[in-house]
């Protein structure tokens, strides 16, 4: 007998959390022609959600779930949607929501590296977390390590969690036009980049250790003011604002590279995957990473990354990338050297990188997450 599974869609068009939603909802629309979905959206997201089959609707719900009454709206929301089974794709459930549920738990970095753990709103959300985690039915987590912070953090029964990998954008393996075409090489010059440069791209929080990142860049920089490909290396920083994160700020004017560090905010896809096929390398020195997306999307347009050894991403991005110490500002510049200068290993991390990224499938990611709803609901 078919489900009706609804699926909370509000933060497709977020950065991260929306490519997860996006990639989903697309790979069960290709697979799964029996069960009925309702996914739950805002007003201005319908049109993120057309061309799916007759089995998907969408259901327009105005409140964001950072609203404090989207813990008593939301769940009588969907109990007028009369699903088999709801699923919460990040870990925002509301307090009395609906069950039974599925809940993605995409990291715990809110709860390792928040600064202020004694607090009451800290405890509050620690509270709020566990609990949406306890009263899930299935919890999918996004890689062994995830999977073990949760179990490690939470008192969730391990035969409540499931190891479902994320895979990288389909897009990022599919091009419209070729690397150097001309549509590129307009991004590129609208863009005003004329020089080699380093890459990063993801949010700018805490634990991402963007300032060690302009530090190491730095000495980097120092290192070759004399080579003749990489005296005026750059590093192009994709992501959120950085009016934000005043510590980055500081470690650019520390390091003395204000001239050569540029901060882009969120791009375009289309944009993004030019940067990524421009870089010389992408650098991604995260502290913590509950799966470590970008360092994959990188490997697909065939750029080769040095990445932290830490937490999920030497799970992810196996013997395909550098692996450096994240909290070594020398040792993160050593490993973007060796990229740069050894011409054999850039080769190497290159073919590597796409056959690591194409281990990774949103369709075996979906067969999977529709075992789990299968297994949520009782059937």
């Amino acid at each position: 007998m078919a489900l009706h599974i609804v699926i909370d869609a509000r933060r497709i068009r977020d950065f991260g959390i929306g490519t997860y939603i996006r990639s989903l909802v697309h790979a069960l629309s290709t697979i799964d022609v029996t069960n009925q979905y309702t996914l739950v959206s805002g007003p201005a997201d319908v049109r993120t959600l057309v061309g799916l089959p007759e089995n998907f609707r969408t259901a327009v719900y105005p409140r964001r779930d950072s609203d404090f009454l989207d813990n008593l709206t939301f769940p009588i929301y969907l109990r007028g949607l009369s699903p088999d089974l709801s699923h919460i794709p990040l870990n925002r459930v509301p307090l009395l929501m609906i069950r039974p549920y599925v809940v993605t738990i995409h990291d715990m970095a809110n709860l390792m590296f928040e600064e202020h753990h004694s607090n009451l709103r800290m405890q509050l959300r620690r509270w709020r977390f566990e609990r949406g985690l306890k009263r899930a039915s299935r919890i999918i987590a996004v890689s062994e390590a995830t999977k073990r912070d949760v179990e490690r953090h939470v008192n969730v029964p391990p035969d409540r969690i499931r190891r479902v990998y994320n895979a990288p954008d389909p897009g990022f393996l599919m091009r419209s036009s070729p690397p150097g075409s001309e549509e590129q090489l307009r991004i590129m010059e609208r863009y005003q980049i004329n020089y080699p440069f380093l890459l990063y791209a993801g949010n700018i929080r805490r634990h991402k250790n963007v300032p060690r990142l302009v530090e190491a860049f730095a000495v980097v920089r120092d290192q070759l003011t004399a080579h003749p490909v990489y005296k005026d290396l750059r590093l192009v920083i994709i992501g959120d604002t950085i009016s934000r994160y005043p510590e980055v700020r500081q470690a650019v004017i520390k390091s003395r590279v204000e001239h050569v560090v540029r901060f882009l905010g969120f791009v375009p896809f289309e944009t993004l995957r030019c940067f990524y096929e421009f870089a010389a390398a992408f650098v991604f020195p995260s502290r913590y990473e509950g799966f470590g997306l970008p360092p994959l999307e990188a490997m697909a347009c065939g750029t080769p990354v040095v990445t932290s050894n830490v937490s999920s991403l030497p799970e992810v991005v196996g013997d395909a990338a550098v692996l450096v110490n994240p909290e070594n500002v020398f040792d993160i510049a050593r490993g973007i050297k060796d990229v740069l200068l050894d011409d054999r290993l850039r080769a190497e991390l290159i073919r590597r990188g796409r056959d690591q990224a194409a281990r990774f499938s949103w369709e075996r990611t979906a067969r999977q997450v529709l075992e789990i709803y299968q297994e949520a609901a009782g059937r």
